[in-house]
């Protein structure tokens, strides 16, 4: 099976840059799009400070500038589309995911395989629209992506069982532990488990029976999570868990995956998590 070289990620949020930079770090090379320079700039720089992070720590042997000199930040997505893959990490909206391969469809050689970092939009709907959709899976990463551990690898209806393999392989090359996911079940396999749970700590808050702090407080201590519910969808943003939410509450039908009514008001107001400074926690300040 070939080796994965070169990568094109497409959007360098927490997750597209977390991406470039765990692909950097394995010895392959990285494009990574974003239409905003100063996005790019960001990225560029929570790179920098992550892989140093890391150096320090002594988990990686390479130097620091070697590690960033695989990554290209690119403007122009009909520029550094000669790659391997091509990993779309935008946000969970499926009318630009599916712009965004149509683009990927014209542009990329055939060798080029096509993955989403969706969280929830089936891989099946994204894939009608690129020529090869055999070539095409899901890669679902996890936040924060240089630290977490699982990858999703999902099967749309038309993989081929070489994608689906190319996949496995790649998240293995990238030190990381594929899950690899058979039905193309909208939330996949993680999501299906954890949002439920997020789903109900939300409605405890909005009920008045426990507070944000002593819900993510008990799960620590309890359950023993690193971080809480709240401080992980923190992280991650709102919008984005809302937005999983709606994919999986149109594709199902399902009453039960309808964002609650207090995650739908927070997002309305733009209280997103740490990216706004503010969400479930406030961050306006240096306390938190």
């Amino acid at each position: 099976m070939t080796t994965i070289k070169s990568v094109l990620v497409v959007g360098s949020g927490l997750m597209g840059s977390g991406i470039a930079q765990v692909c950097a770090q394995a010895g392959i090379k990285v494009c990574l799009h974003d239409a905003s320079r100063s996005a790019l700039e960001k990225a560029v720089k929570s790179i920098d400070w992550s892989v140093g992070k890391f150096i320090e720590k002594g988990s990686l042997a390479e130097e620091k500038q070697v590690i960033l000199n695989r990554i290209s930040p690119i403007e122009d997505l009909k520029t550094g589309v000669d790659v391997d893959l091509a990993i779309e990490a935008v946000f969970e909206k499926k009318e630009i995911k599916l712009e965004i391969f149509k683009q990927l469809d014209q542009s990329c050689p055939p060798r080029t395989l096509f993955a989403s970092n969706t969280s929830a939009i089936p891989i099946t709907e994204l894939a009608s629209v690129t020529t090869w959709p055999e070539k095409f899976m899901g890669l679902h990463f996890f936040s924060p992506v240089p630290m977490m551990m699982a990858v999703e690898v999902i099967r749309g209806m038309m993989t081929s069982d070489a994608t689906a393999h190319a996949g496995q392989a790649f998240v293995q090359q990238i030190g990381k532990e594929p899950i690899m996911v058979n039905r193309d079940v909208a939330g996949f396999v993680i999501n299906r488990i954890n949002l439920p749970a997020s789903i109900e700590a939300m409605r405890l808050v909005q009920e008045g029976v426990a507070t944000v702090e002593d819900i993510d407080k008990g799960l620590r201590l309890a359950s023993g999570r690193k971080m809480g519910i709240f401080e992980t969808g923190d992280m991650v943003g709102l919008d984005v868990t809302y937005g999983a939410l709606m994919a999986m509450y149109e594709e199902t039908g399902d009453p039960r995956w309808y964002p609650p009514l207090l995650l739908r008001r927070k997002v309305k107001a733009g209280h997103l998590g740490r990216k706004t400074g503010k969400g479930w926690y406030d961050y306006s300040s240096e306390k938190r």
